[in-house]
């Protein structure tokens, strides 16, 4: 009996959807010195996708964290890029997007964020919610992204527990909901109460936390003899939580409204299974995504996807530029040819990779919520969709408000070139942004950053690789907002501001020396477009 096309259709539609159950695609958010990259590695640790844990401050015989692969990343101690790291996991697939964890590169974060539909808000448990975690949660919350909660270096002293979860409803009013509970103050860490089961997990650490924890499971029973007053002072917290209502909410934790709360400590692998769990069990699959023209797009309709991220040279032996692609519906297989929307050209994927640091898989297969690194992509930039069959295009990715402004210039004249081919190559990227203006010239481009250290990967890169050295000027703006074609002129008139266009958009931006400057302009000329820029929909603090 022959089978139609009509069921083949069905059946890979059915295929699809199937599998996009099983992703969970997520992102790990918090202020720099966290410990998200060590959680990173933590969690790979315990799905076995790599065989021992590393450290951001590698000491030694324990090895970097896998994912910071730049080497300002390995000498700063800090995230720079963003990395993609698929987890097979209790018959789930994770795809963990790592990101930057400094404030200054809070635009590949934002991102990152456009990319996954969960987020693990990771803080400390000394120092609780600070300003980096708090400006990434917004994002979040602007997207009713759902948040999961960690509270890690548990193993370190801290605060009380219950004065951290004050501190969340209070300041960013999500009701947390503690999924466990530690046994043992901050820097006591003894083990982790179930509130679901009311057993209790004892860890012990291994050598240099570099393999999975020891676990134990105990009976309350058990736990009461074996801990003492430390297990009945985290029974009497929990009994308090159950009398106020911080009981899980699945409809309000998908709303962006509570989160559930786990506690432990990333470097020495305590709790980061009981972390795992919730992911597979809690964090919502991929859903049928929204075109540019708000229609929807059904997951299991052919290929389609979105860039959120270009990054190019991470193998110096090629010199190579990738393109990460966030599969939004479809089935993707590696060698189809699809179409590049914003060109209507044909785009081939011969080479389609999964890349975490600089470990490189080939990927055969994907589907929805899974990330994808087509290789030599240099027809791509941040934001563009590749699709097969029905053509469809996804909305653009808005950019940070930039708060620092420098002119760059090649300091050998003679290799304009490779300046020019440079400076291209990061702004396709999303490095930094570049303006440009008649009066500047395209040899004096102003970098527009959020933060400064975005201009030293730049001086380092431009230097690097494409052996073009340059020299900074910086200026003396700090804002820049979105104005027309009839505004501009005057804008560019006044004293304190400067009219330049964003070469990967076209976009007019008035660039302003401080707020009380633009205070006047608006006062003086309220006829004038000075449109704040935005961040899905969160406005950038002046």
């Amino acid at each position: 009996m022959s089978t139609t096309a009509e069921e083949t259709n069905d059946k890979s539609t059915r295929e699809v959807v199937a599998e996009a159950g099983r992703r969970r695609t997520f992102a790990v958010i918090s202020h720099p010195d966290a410990g998200k990259s060590t959680l990173t590695e933590a969690l790979a640790l315990h799905a076995a996708a790599i065989t021992s844990a590393g450290a951001v401050h590698g000491k030694g015989e324990r090895r970097g964290v896998t994912s910071d692969w730049m080497e300002m990343e390995q000498a700063r101690g800090i995230s720079i890029t963003s990395a993609a790291l698929r987890i097979d996991y209790a018959d789930r697939v994770l795809n963990l997007l790592d990101t930057p964890g400094h404030a200054d590169f809070s635009e590949d974060t934002y991102r990152v964020l456009s990319a996954v539909d969960c987020a693990v808000m990771l803080l400390d448990s000394a120092k609780g919610l600070e300003a980096q975690t708090l400006k990434l949660f917004d994002v979040c919350r602007a997207r009713r992204m759902p948040v999961i909660t960690f509270v890690n270096k548990w193993d370190r002293p801290g605060r009380e527990p219950l004065e951290l979860l004050d501190e969340i409803e209070q300041r960013i009013g999500l009701r947390p909901t503690p999924l466990n509970w530690p046994v043992g103050i901050a820097g006591d860490f003894r083990g982790l109460l179930d509130r679901a089961s009311g057993t209790y997990t004892r860890f012990t650490r291994t050598p240099g936390g570099a393999t999975r924890a020891i676990e134990e499971t105990l009976t309350p029973e058990e736990a009461a003899e074996a801990e003492g007053e430390a297990w009945t002072q985290a029974v009497e917290e929990l009994e308090l939580l159950g009398e106020i209502g911080a009981d899980f909410d699945v409809a309000s934790f998908m709303a962006g409204e509570s989160s559930p709360v786990l506690f432990g400590a990333a470097l020495p692998n305590f709790g980061v299974s009981q972390l795992l769990r919730a992911l597979v069990d809690l964090a919502p699959p991929p859903s049928d995504p929204v075109d540019a023209a708000g229609a929807g797009r059904p997951i299991g309709a052919p290929f389609s996807g979105q860039v959120f991220k270009m990054q190019a040279n991470m193998d110096k032996a090629h010199r190579d530029r990738m393109a990460f692609v966030r599969v939004a519906t479809g089935r993707f297989e590696r060698g189809m040819v699809l179409t590049h929307a914003a060109t209507g050209r044909p785009f081939a994927t011969k080479y389609t990779q999964a890349v975490f640091g600089s470990e490189r898989t080939t990927i055969e297969t994907a589907y929805p919520g899974d990330v994808i690194a087509l290789v030599n992509a240099a027809a791509l930039k941040v934001g563009d969709t590749l699709y097969a069959g029905r053509k469809v295009e996804f909305p653009p990715i808005p950019s940070f408000a930039p708060e620092h402004f420098a002119v760059a210039r090649a300091v050998d004249a003679g290799r304009y070139k490779q300046f020019q081919r440079g400076i291209a190559q990061l702004d396709a990227e999303g490095v930094v942004q570049v303006l440009t203006s008649d009066v500047r010239g395209e040899q004096a481009p102003v970098l527009a950053a959020v933060g400064p250290l975005q201009f030293d990967v730049v001086s380092h890169r431009m230097a690097e690789e494409f052996r073009a050295p340059i020299e900074l000027a910086h200026l003396d703006y700090t804002l820049a907002r979105r104005t027309d074609a009839a505004s501009a002129p005057v804008a560019n008139s006044l004293s304190g501001a400067e009219v330049l266009t964003r070469r990967s958009d076209g976009e007019l931006l008035v660039l302003v020396h401080n707020k009380w400057r633009l205070r006047v302009i608006q006062r003086d000329h309220p006829e004038l477009v000075l449109e704040p820029l935005l961040a899905g929909g969160v406005e950038q603090e002046e």
